[in-house]
């Protein structure tokens, strides 16, 4: 399509549109969509998402530039027309205009104060991100630059597009090399900012409205910056702040108090679960003296309900540590599985890793362990069954 049936290049506040159909198809996924004479939908493309909107009624749900043609994905097909009625949907195209604008005003403030050139850059659904080409940036420079990009927003500055070519092209001193030689679109920012780029953009930066970066993280060699512009900005304060409302409720605590209240819940949640874990090794060490007071036979069993297998072992060493001469056959009877525990004391007779593959057998589970202690898994049987077979072969 020629750029001059590009209308959103033509006036990126245009709302609403008419052209002619050219034509009406499915693609090879068979999505079907629509080209027009001319568009204001600005297809994907320069990291900007699509825009969304209507097409004399029927909703646009994707837009593409494919071999030179626009493709209006639509939700359902066209009735058979030429004459075609188009409206954006204007809150996310300008959406995508604060953000892309902020995203070029960041990306020179990087530069101009540390040098450091984005070299990709992301619009997503609720933030943005930019990769800066360096593996270190401090909490001092981020906000050096957070502080330059909203000082040049709340300047007011003009936002210029100007198609040049490669000649008069020279005139200007470029953030980054551009990967077209022909169609060139300048957006320039006076004094601050020369870049080649296909998107959509506000008039001034005071459009912008301000912007926020929220961190960053290191990925191999660069740094990934995420930041919002714009209405996100209130959208992400708004968001915030209900979880702080909540919080403060949650831990009776005002805000500015709230780092202590957690570290006091953190301190008493460790020292609840060193408590806890102290009760269960005396839980552990009564059901030991519990299942060695309960028989004198050689081999010792018991059955439980809904106990992990790590359980189950530290239960066989307490028991093994005290009765030397038995062996013990611990069960539990978990939800959809069954596992157990053989163990014996270092004076009692007996191959426990052949015992274990006729046990295991029984269940069709899997296993391992040692000449001390093995334990497995499978299918679910009845405890007691299990252990009357399992010790029918030890005995």
């Amino acid at each position: 399509m020629a750029m001059e049936h590009k209308l959103y290049y033509r006036d990126a506040y245009l709302k609403t549109f008419a052209a002619e159909l050219i034509e009406q198809k499915e693609d090879e996924a068979g999505r079907k969509y629509v080209t027009l004479s001319q568009t204001a939908f600005y297809p994907t493309g320069g990291g900007q998402p699509f825009d969304t909107g209507y097409l004399n009624g029927i909703e646009v749900v994707d837009v593409e530039e494919v071999d030179e043609e626009i493709r209006h994905y639509i939700k359902e097909a066209l009735p058979t027309t030429n004459r075609i009625e188009g409206e954006i949907d204007w809150e996310r195209r300008f959406d995508h205009m604060q953000q892309h604008a902020g995203q070029h005003i960041l990306s020179a403030a990087f530069e101009e104060l540390y040098g450091y050139k984005t070299v990709s850059f992301h619009l997503g659904k609720d933030t943005l991100t930019i990769d800066l080409e360096t593996d270190m940036l401090v909490a001092e420079e981020a906000a050096k630059v957070e502080e330059l990009a909203n000082q040049v927003i709340l300047e007011n500055r003009p936002i210029i597009t100007k198609w040049v070519d490669e000649e008069e092209l020279k005139q200007y001193k470029l953030r980054k090399e551009l990967s077209v030689s022909s169609n060139i679109r300048l957006v320039i920012i006076p004094d601050f900012d020369y870049n080649g780029c296909g998107g959509t953009h506000p008039k001034s930066s005071a459009e912008v409205g301000s912007l926020k970066i929220l961190g960053w993280e290191r990925q191999k060699k660069i740094m990934r910056i995420e930041f919002v512009c714009g209405q996100r900005v209130l959208k992400q304060l708004g968001q915030k702040h209900e979880v702080i409302k909540e919080l403060t409720v949650l831990l009776n605590a005002p805000e500015q108090e709230m780092g202590a209240a957690v570290n006091r819940l953190l301190g008493q949640k460790k020292e609840l679960e060193k408590t806890i874990e102290e009760m269960k090794e005396q839980l552990l060490k009564f059901e030991a003296d519990e299942i060695l007071g309960s028989g004198n036979n050689d081999v010792i069993s018991s059955v439980f309900k809904n106990r992990s297998i790590q359980e189950l072992q530290k239960l066989a060493r307490l028991l093994v540590a005290n009765a030397e001469e038995k062996i013990f056959l611990l069960v539990s009877e978990n939800q959809d599985k069954l596992q157990f525990v053989l163990a014996k004391g270092k004076n009692a007779d007996g191959n426990l890793k052949e015992w274990s593959k006729q046990a295991l057998s029984l269940i069709d589970g899997k296993g391992g362990g040692n000449e001390t202690l093995v334990q497995g898994g499978g299918k679910l049987i009845s405890g007691e069954e299990f252990i009357r077979e399992v010790t029918g072969f030890i005995q």
